[in-house]
């Protein structure tokens, strides 16, 4: 509930790992903070069918399975939920305020865990078959793959990562790219290069999936970019690695970003603006897992307490008070 003159204390943008994290430890400090669910509730892991990496479930639990008890968690302890999608910001001044459309919300301190989307190929059938198949996420999904044949698509760092980590469970990987040498650094290029299991269908791209949501996945058309000459692949799935973009548009001109447009943090979840937080996947290009997202979702709630905190306090010297 909001407080003194409908300003509430914190309010949360975004309803993945990092979001719902940040809703428990503070509604469980007494805030009662507001979280704006965003585009897609439960975030990224909504459309993972397993999740086998999240500490205390030994046997896995289903992606959205695990996010609605996220979000019941932090509803049990004080969250309340708004649905919606925040369609403007205004971070210059305090109180901060949020846009749904023609609602305006205000708050004293802002955690932004709106996370990032991965980049698709745009195929008709890749979200149908997102998480049967189809997945951007090796670390996540690679262990299901024991003893089969994928694919990778991508040449940078992030694809010759994610190909060396898939041939320690399959027994072929297939890497997919658009040019006639990679983008990845030297060293990781060589690597993916000189692996047995590793090998390159170049100048290439995927033109097409196979399967359906009964069928499952069924491998997949490669065509050269050159040539134009098509071909199928066999292969029991799918890791997209051609990148993510932080889900930050909102926020340009208002806060500081890296060149790839994720929120630059410092001090913990600290943003360039005093009072908002980031936390998961849109300040984090390296990790990208749901683990992390919440951990860096627990330091927001607590960094944002502790702000909240020191504004009550007439010796605050924090933002320069």
């Amino acid at each position: 509930m909001p407080g003194k003159n409908g300003i509430h204390d914190q309010i949360i943008l975004g309803s993945g790992p990092a979001g719902y994290t940040a809703a428990i430890y503070a509604s469980r400090s007494n805030c009662c903070p507001l979280l704006i669910a965003g585009l897609q509730p439960g975030g990224q892991l909504t459309g993972t069918t397993l999740v086998e990496n999240f500490p205390g479930f030994p046997e896995g639990i289903d992606g959205q399975e695990l996010m609605d008890r996220m979000r019941d968690q932090a509803v049990h302890f004080g969250t309340t939920l708004v649905d919606g999608e925040v369609t403007r910001v205004e971070l210059g001044e305090q109180p901060f305020r949020i846009w749904l459309e023609d609602r305006v919300y205000r708050c004293r301190s802002l955690i932004i865990g709106t996370g990032a989307s991965p980049r698709m190929l745009g195929l008709a059938n890749e979200k149908e078959l997102y998480g049967r198949g189809v997945s951007v996420c090796a670390t996540c999904d690679g262990f299901f793959y024991r003893d089969k044949e994928v694919a990778v698509v991508g040449g940078g760092d992030t694809a010759m990562e994610d190909a060396l980590f898939l041939a320690r469970f399959a027994t072929k990987v297939t890497v997919i790219h658009r040019r006639d040498e990679l983008r990845a650094g030297p060293v990781l290029a060589e690597r993916a290069l000189q692996h047995p299991k590793i090998e390159f269908s170049w100048d290439s791209v995927v033109s097409a999936i196979h399967g359906d949501s009964k069928a499952g996945f069924q491998g997949l058309t490669v065509q050269n970019v050159k040539t134009g000459q098509e071909q199928p692949l066999a292969s029991d799935g799918v890791f997209i690695a051609i990148g993510h973009h932080p889900n930050t548009q909102l926020f340009k001109g208002q806060l500081e970003m890296d060149d790839w447009g994720y929120l630059v943090t410092r001090n913990g979840t600290e943003t360039s603006v005093c009072g908002v937080f980031a936390a998961g996947d849109v300040q984090d290009p390296d990790f990208r897992q749901a683990i992390t997202a919440a951990g860096s979702g627990c330091m927001a709630a607590i960094q944002s307490q502790h702000y909240l905190e020191c504004l009550e306090d007439a010796d605050c010297r924090q933002c320069g008070k």
